[in-house]
C-alpha cells in the first residue's frame, strides 16, 4: 500500500489531506518528504510550507495558514504534528482546539492546499466523529514495520534510482547487519552506492566489508556460535564487546533479551502463528523474528526457560557485586557450551 501511495506521489498524482499514523519514524519521514518535494519548488518552501505541532499551536492557528492562497506558487502544504484531538489520551491539554472548525474545513477543504496529519500513535480513537471524518476524506497510511519483502523492494527503488545493483543476498546481509533498522539501512545504503559507484554492483562481501555490526547483531552471532558449538569465536565477539568499552552489564541485558525473543516466537509459532504475526504480537522486525525461528529449533522451550532462570541469577549477582562482572557472563558462556 505505501509504495502504491508512493509512486502515486512521485508522479505528483496528489491529494488534499493525508493521515499518516503509526511509529515508524523513517516512513513518516520519507512520506512527508516526498509529498513535500512533489508538490513545491525549492524557492517556495519558505513562503509555502508549514508545520505545527497540535500540543503547542490551536488548529484554528494552522486552518487559518490552510486558508491562505499560496504566495509565489500553486500549492501550499501545511503539517500538522501531534494531532493529540484523535487520540483517547487523557491528558491536560495545553492548547484549546476547535475542532468543528477542522470538522467545517474537512467537508470543503482548500483546493489549493496539502494537509498532513502525523499521528505518532498505535491507534486513534475510531469512536470520535472527527477521527471518522478525517480518516474518510484523507489517504490514510499506517507508518509500520515493512516486510521481509517489502523491506527488499524498498532496497530495490534505491539500488535503482543511484543506478547500482544489489544481490538479493546482499539485501538479506544489510537487513541481518542492521537488525532491519530502515534509518540506518537507508545511510549504510548511500555509504554502499558512493562506494561501487554508478553501474556498481554490491555483493554480500561489500556489506560485510562496509556496513558495522550493531551491538544487537553481535549478541547474535555469539549466541549462533555457542549453540553451533563454535566456542572460540562466540568467546572472541565476547572480548572484542569489551575491548571496545560494552559494559558487561549490557551485554547480559541483550543476552536476556535475544533468548526471551527465542522462547517467545517458538512457542507462538508452536501455537500456528506465522513470522509476520509473531513479528507483530512481539513488536520486532520481521527478520529479526525470522533469525530467532532459527534459533528456536535448536532448543526446547524448557531449555530456554532455564537459561532465562541463568540469566536472572547473573543479573541479581552483576547488581549485587556478588561476583565479578566479566567472569559472571565468562561462567554463563562456558555454561551454554556444556549445553
Amino acid at each position: 500500500m505505501i509504495f502504491n501511495v508512493w509512486n502515486d506521489i512521485k508522479k505528483k498524482k496528489l491529494h488534499s489531506t493525508y493521515l499518516l499514523i503509526g511509529k515508524e519514524a523513517f516512513l513518516m519521514q520519507e512520506t512527508v518528504q516526498l509529498i513535500v518535494n512533489a508538490s513545491l519548488m525549492e524557492e517556495e518552501k519558505d513562503f509555502n510550507l508549514s508545520v505545527y505541532d497540535m500540543e503547542e499551536t490551536s488548529i484554528e492557528t494552522a486552518l487559518e495558514d490552510a486558508e491562505t492562497l499560496p504566495f509565489m506558487g500553486e500549492k501550499r502544504v501545511i503539517i500538522l504534528k501531534n494531532p493529540v484531538f484523535l487520540t483517547s489520551e487523557k491528558k491536560k491539554e495545553k492548547i484549546e482546539h476547535r475542532i468543528d472548525k477542522l470538522e467545517q474545513y474537512m467537508n470543503s477543504p482548500a483546493p489549493y492546499t496539502i494537509l498532513i496529519f502525523l499521528a505518532p500513535y498505535e491507534k486513534l480513537d475510531e469512536r470520535k466523529k472527527i477521527t471518522k471524518l478525517i480518516k474518510k476524506q484523507s489517504v490514510l497510511l499506517e507508518m509500520k514495520t515493512l516486510s521481509d519483502d517489502e523491506t527488499i523492494k524498498w532496497i530495490t527503488d534505491i539500488a535503482e534510482q543511484e543506478a547500482i545493483y544489489f544481490s538479493k543476498e546482499a539485501m538479506e546481509e544489510l537487513m541481518l547487519l542492521t537488525a532491519g533498522d530502515l534509518m540506518i539501512m537507508h545511510q549504510e545504503l548511500k555509504k554502499l552506492s558512493t562506494y561501487v559507484g554508478e553501474g556498481g554492483s554490491i555483493t554480500p562481501e561489500t556489506v560485510r566489508l562496509l556496513v558495522a555490526r550493531s551491538l544487537e547483531q553481535n549478541i547474535f552471532d555469539l549466541i549462533d556460535h555457542v549453540i553451533h558449538r563454535r566456542g572460540k569465536d562466540a568467546l572472541q565477539i565476547f572480548y572484542d564487546l569489551l575491548k571496545n568499552n560494552e559494559e558487561p552489564i549490557k551485554i547480559l541485558s541483550l543476552l536476556v533479551n535475544q533468548f526471551r525473543l527465542i522462547l517467545q516466537v517458538k512457542e507462538l509459532a508452536n501455537t500456528g502463528y506465522g513470522q509476520q504475526q509473531i513479528a507483530t504480537t512481539v513488536k520486532v522486525h520481521p527478520f529479526r523474528v525470522k533469525l530467532a525461528l532459527q534459533q528456536a529449533k535448536l532448543f526446547k522451550a524448557e531449555e530456554l526457560a532455564h537459561i532465562l532462570m541463568d540469566l536472572a541469577e547473573a543479573d541479581y549477582e552483576m547488581k549485587t557485586g556478588k561476583k565479578e562482572k566479566q567472569l559472571l557472563l565468562e561462567l554463563f558462556l562456558l555454561k551454554l557450551f556444556q549445553k
